[in-house]
């Protein structure tokens, strides 16, 4: 099989699995802040492992509470993140691995976008130490933004071992 023909197999396949995986993030995401609105009152902190409090924070704002009262910029910010990822996945389909990141990053951003839209505000729960509370929408995001760079570095090593020396 030649690699064009390779590539073009893989896109169906890639374009699933991360399908899937933005699903299954969304759906943890979205089970696990129904139970802590249904559970846990608002200001309370609860420890569940040590060094990590099961609290029940609204946040307004994007990471962090970054630009929080600031709805049409969050709005704005978070359309033209989805735009550039989704631009990415489509010109690199054939990229192995690429269908990790944008999964978590769409599964990530769509949990959180839920919320906005049903709540005005992110329902935020983990606490560690010394750390802004967030949610599995926020850890989503974080190992796709890290998974990205991964295929990233990798491809961009790839295609330099195959240049010219």
């Amino acid at each position: 099989m030649s690699e064009a023909a390779l590539a073009r197999s893989l896109v169906p396949r890639a374009i699933g699995r991360a399908t899937l995986l933005t699903a299954a993030v969304v759906a943890a995401d979205q089970l696990t802040k129904a139970y802590v609105r249904g559970h846990v009152d608002q200001g309370t902190s609860d420890g569940i492992f040590p060094a990590v409090d099961l609290v029940y924070v609204r946040n307004k704002g994007v990471a962090f509470g970054q630009l929080s009262g600031s709805g049409l910029a969050v709005t704005i910010v978070i359309a033209v993140a989805l735009l550039a990822l989704l631009a990415y996945f489509a010109t690199h389909l054939d990229r192995p691995g690429v269908w990790v990141p944008t999964g978590l990053l769409l599964g990530g951003s769509i949990g959180n976008i839920v919320d906005r839209a049903r709540d005005g505000a992110v329902t935020d729960f983990l606490k560690l130490p010394h750390w802004p509370a967030f949610n599995l929408a926020d850890v989503a995001i974080t190992l796709g933004v890290l998974s990205l760079l991964y295929v990233v570095e990798r491809a961009g090593n790839r295609d330099g071992a195959d240049g010219p020396s």
